[in-house]
């Protein structure tokens, strides 16, 4: 009897318990990321918790901590020592891989240099996360903290809650790497993931309140919101899964005497190659003007300006949306130039003697396979960015104007459905490389 190729969900959960291997990194894992989230509640020393609640609830930048939080898991309403979260490794290798396809040595180390030159660029990205995390330490304390009175305008204090949020960063970006090495996953995702997570009770409490205080209007209002985000989980799940199969012939070869017939196969493109990366990209980016008012001083003209943007791009607005669009689209093509490169699968099929019927080996190829790319990838980032903003259409077409969905958004919804694709086709391969060993041994 030949077993099928993906693993039934009896087989996983089968393997899950029984496998020492796979049940080990699974536990690694969970235990990980319940530590990380404890460390959300453990308060920065110095900090008046009554004082900064007061000042979060009558303050107008209650809406964009909110906003902040929506990827911190209530990190920075908390303010805890790992308020910052991944937020910083995330900044830092959108900036290491703008910076990979402008300087060449970068872009040498990454494509050239094999495992010494990514590990060069992970060095050199945890750096830029350390540098960005004092920054942005500076800029909550500075910023949102000293200037409103919370804690005294004094070394020691600005010192000790810089020191103790820039080291629950780096603490969390180490966790992160540990869950990619010892675990199930992509740790900074999975990190997300769980900080997503973690707001989904008070969504969803606030959800039925508004239903229950609503009334029959209310109730209408959440079941056609409802509705839209089962759709869109089935949208998300064909755009992650989605491939075109681009048919490849192996020519005849003889070893021997034996000749070996022409072989029919097909080159897999994914619609969407950069997965969820995307999407985390794009709201990391649109976050940066809440985070840059903490560096303002007082409360300026330049201030209520970034804050007036910062408010503006908010899930809700239509300014959002536009931006968040673009982003998509941007981070879309960024990503499928990294992790595809035409010329070297033209190259690699050149040599395994495999060719696209109907187009000629070598230049021809590759500009055709560029060709199909760059249609995937527009297909994909158009579909990835309906998906990310028809929620907040719908919310603004509908009469009454329900926003109960803004804490979670459709950008969670994607973070969430996307990293446990990802996740569970990762256990799988654990599973399919179990049962491999299983023959080999027999």
């Amino acid at each position: 009897m030949v077993r099928e190729k993906t693993p039934s969900a009896q087989e996983t959960f089968l393997q899950m318990a029984q496998a020492a291997g796979l049940r080990g990194r699974l536990l690694v894992t969970i235990g990980l990321l319940i530590l990380v989230r404890l460390g959300v509640f453990i308060p920065v020393p110095g900090i008046d918790r009554e004082v900064f609640g007061d000042f979060i609830g009558n303050s107008g930048n209650a809406s964009i901590v909110g906003f902040l939080d929506i990827f911190t898991g209530g990190g920075i309403s908390a303010l805890g020592i790992f308020a910052l979260g991944i937020l910083p490794f995330i900044n830092a290798s959108i900036i290491m891989q703008l910076l990979a396809t402008a300087i060449p040595s970068l872009e040498n180390l990454q494509k050239n240099e094999g495992e010494a030159g990514r590990r060069k660029i992970s060095q050199i990205t945890r750096y830029v996360a350390l540098g960005g995390a004092i920054i942005q330490s500076f800029g909550i304390t500075l910023g949102l903290l000293v200037n409103n009175g919370i804690i005294e305008r004094s070394i020691f204090p600005i010192g000790e809650t810089v020191l103790a949020l820039t080291a629950g960063s780096m603490f969390v970006m180490w966790i992160s790497e540990l869950i990619t090495e010892k675990g199930i996953g992509n740790g900074a995702s999975l990190l997300i993931f769980v900080n997503i997570v973690a707001v989904l009770p008070k969504t969803l409490g606030n959800t039925v309140e508004f239903a229950q205080s609503g009334g029959r209007e209310a109730i209408a209002q959440v079941i056609v919101l409802l509705i839209v985000f089962l759709t869109m989980i089935v949208g998300i799940v064909f755009i992650q899964e989605g491939t075109r199969r681009i048919p490849i012939i192996s020519a005849r070869r003889q070893v021997g005497r034996r000749v070996y017939r022409e072989r029919s196969n097909y080159l897999p493109l994914r619609l969407n190659q950069g997965g969820v990366m995307p999407i985390i990209f794009a709201s990391s980016v649109l976050f940066l003007p809440a985070q840059l008012i903490g560096f303002i001083p007082g409360q300026g003209a330049v201030k209520n300006v970034f804050t007036q943007i910062a408010a503006a791009i908010q899930p809700g607005n239509w300014a959002y949306v536009a931006v968040y669009l673009v982003l998509i689209l941007f981070f879309s093509y960024f990503y499928a130039s990294l992790i595809v490169n035409p010329v070297d699968m033209s190259q690699n099929l050149k040599k395994m003697g495999a060719s696209i019927p109907g187009i000629r080996p070598g230049k021809a190829t590759s500009a055709y396979l560029e060709k199909v790319l760059n249609r995937l990838t527009l297909l994909g980032a158009i579909f990835l960015g309906l998906v990310a903003t028809i929620p907040t259409l719908v919310e603004s077409a509908i009469p009454a104007g329900t926003t109960v969905f803004s804490g979670f958004g459709a950008t969670s919804l994607l973070i969430l459905v996307g990293v446990a694709i990802d996740t569970a086709k990762q256990i799988q391969t654990y599973v399919i490389s179990q049962r491999y060993e299983g023959m080999v041994k027999q």
